[in-house]
């Protein structure tokens, strides 16, 4: 142990309130959590990549040792207290950084523990749950597979009531969750845990709203007219009127992506190709490693293990990983750019920042994993990395302009939905949320009901559950995404094959990690605030 380690621990011994020194309080900080973090972080993965009652408990024990930590008040008033004093610029970013983490944890030890034993038993059944159709239990490669090929309306409808019947499972505890959550966030005098989680992350909700609802504008307009012309398609294809239509004819369980019929199928083109291959070819064209990150990675699907797919920096020193559940077809492709987006901006820092400013925000690292992952159904990245005829590619460049433009669409009105959703939600935990989410996805996204159904399909979605009050960070990031693509098409001609755009991002986006603020960060690597400007350019081809 250094002298200096010595006495800092010494002064916070005698009471961390008297410790005033910004880069002290910070170097202690960072010594208490980063093991645990560490704990924390190594447990999570086992309990989504073996979903075991051991591995659920581990998992629980390791969050709720960490938030023990970030819970110690004194730590969190000292820091306070010199970040109010003035500490000094170079020091102050990390101040606020760790108050924003301590915040939350700052309840009862009782509340904290039962939101991490309940959020830890959720996710559980997330992974272990598999739908069922024709009394045979199915993952949910195979529903989406059936959703996209079927051509029998009643086959298509069970596959769809499978995708949803984890929602039954937790709907119960996803609403308990919201009620503790709000419970913690009112008690540190916040309106509700969507207010705090704003908060939290540096985003101001009145800003948030106003962007929300420029997007509304920008995109409803299109959007109806590209769902009528595609409700005509589908009703030719099921053999029914357009009033007919439901949820089941749309191919993704939750609309959140068009089906074939809305933009263009390259599943042919992906059929027995390596996707991990296609993904590592394409950072290795841009300058970016990522053999190390696929290395420790579980990407293929199995029983007992999370059916989604993340990227995780497990200690913000090179341990990144990624769970995914790859098959050979373009959205695990767009699905493996996307998760190694983030991996490459985990492991882009620069190397002199301190651990505590060794992390991305929400928004920007979203902004990279969507520039990559939809390289899957860009032209130049067809011609290049899949090695698609250039006629070929010719002849599809139009469609693939238009389908770019669609799936901005779709995922926009998805995006609405959710943080609706999400609002409501945490506004008033009892309401009729099945009535909620259903009035929400009709008016968004122009989808009629399943007659007669009242069930909890909102709780289907595991972000509700696990990943509250994120799903705005998606949109923020496909705006960020579009104006990057922008900026780099100016300065190096584009990405796919690029190195000298992978040095932009490098340098301008991911080495700054946390040390400055996200929506600074945007200006500075997009060369202009965020706007809904350049989604609107965007969606218009559609």
């Amino acid at each position: 142990m250094t002298t200096e380690y010595a006495q800092v621990h010494a002064v916070a011994a005698a009471g961390l309130g008297v410790l005033k020194d910004a880069l002290s309080l910070a170097r202690t900080a960072e010594e208490r959590f980063q093991p645990l973090t560490l704990a924390s972080n190594i447990a999570w993965w086992d309990s989504n990549v073996d979903a075991t009652d051991e591995n659920a408990r581990r998992r629980a024990d390791a969050e709720l040792a960490y938030s023990d930590a970030l819970a110690d008040r004194e730590l969190f008033n000292a820091i306070d207290s010199a970040r109010g004093n003035g500490a000094e610029s170079g020091h102050a970013r990390p101040l606020e950084l760790l108050l924003s983490a301590m915040l939350p944890h700052q309840i009862s030890s009782s509340l904290r523990a039962r939101i991490v034993e309940l959020e830890t038993s959720v996710e559980t059944r997330f992974s272990r749950h598999r739908g069922v159709i024709a009394g045979e239990e199915v993952d949910d490669n195979e529903i989406k597979q059936i959703l996209r090929e079927s051509e029998d309306s009643a086959e298509r409808r069970e596959a769809w009531e499978a995708s949803k019947t984890v929602g039954h499972e937790v709907a119960d505890d996803v609403r308990e969750l919201a009620r503790m959550r709000n419970e913690a966030a009112r008690s540190l005098g916040y309106r509700d845990w969507f207010a705090l989680s704003l908060t939290t992350d540096e985003m101001d909700e009145e800003k948030l709203l106003e962007t929300l609802a420029a997007a509304d504008r920008a995109t409803a307009e299109p959007f109806a007219r590209w769902k009528s012309a595609l409700d005509v398609r589908l009703a030719e294809r099921f053999r029914c009127g357009v009033s007919e239509l439901r949820p089941w004819h749309y191919a993704d369980p939750f609309f959140q992506e068009p089906p074939p019929e809305g933009a263009v199928d390259l599943d042919p083109l992906f059929k027995g190709k390596n996707v991990v291959a296609l993904a590592r070819r394409t950072f290795e064209g841009i300058g970016f490693e990522v053999e190390g990150i696929l290395n420790r990675s579980d990407l293929y699907p199995r029983p007992g293990k999370n059916q989604h797919a993340f990227c995780i920096d497990i200690d913000r020193g090179g341990d990144v990983r990624v769970l995914a559940n790859v098959i050979d077809n373009q959205s695990w492709t767009d699905t493996m750019l996307h998760e190694l987006g983030h991996g490459v901006y985990d492991l882009g820092f620069d190397e002199d920042l301190s651990w505590v400013l060794r992390k991305t925000h929400l928004v920007t690292t979203e902004a990279s994993a969507l520039l990559f992952g939809a390289l899957a159904g860009d032209r130049e990245w067809l011609e290049r990395i899949l090695e698609l005829d250039a006629g070929e590619a010719e002849e599809l460049a139009s469609r693939l302009r238009a389908a770019r433009a669609a799936e901005l669409l779709v995922f926009t009105r998805w995006v609405l939905v959710m943080n609706a959703f999400e609002r409501a939600l945490y506004a008033e935990p009892e309401r009729d949320l099945n009535g909620v989410w259903w009035e929400l996805v009709a008016r968004y996204q122009l989808l009629t009901p399943p007659d007669g159904r009242s069930a909890p399909d909102w709780a289907a979605k595991i972000h509700v559950a696990v990943a509250p009050v994120y799903y705005h960070t998606y949109l923020y990031g496909a705006i960020v995404a579009s104006q990057i693509k922008d900026a780099l098409r100016s300065a190096a001609g584009g990405l796919v094959d690029r190195p000298e755009a992978g040095r932009m991002l490098r340098q301008k986006l991911y080495a700054p990690g946390a040390s400055i603020r996200w929506d600074r960060l945007v200006e500075q690597a997009a060369g202009s605030p965020l706007s809904v400007d350049a989604l609107a350019r965007e969606v218009a081809a559609a």
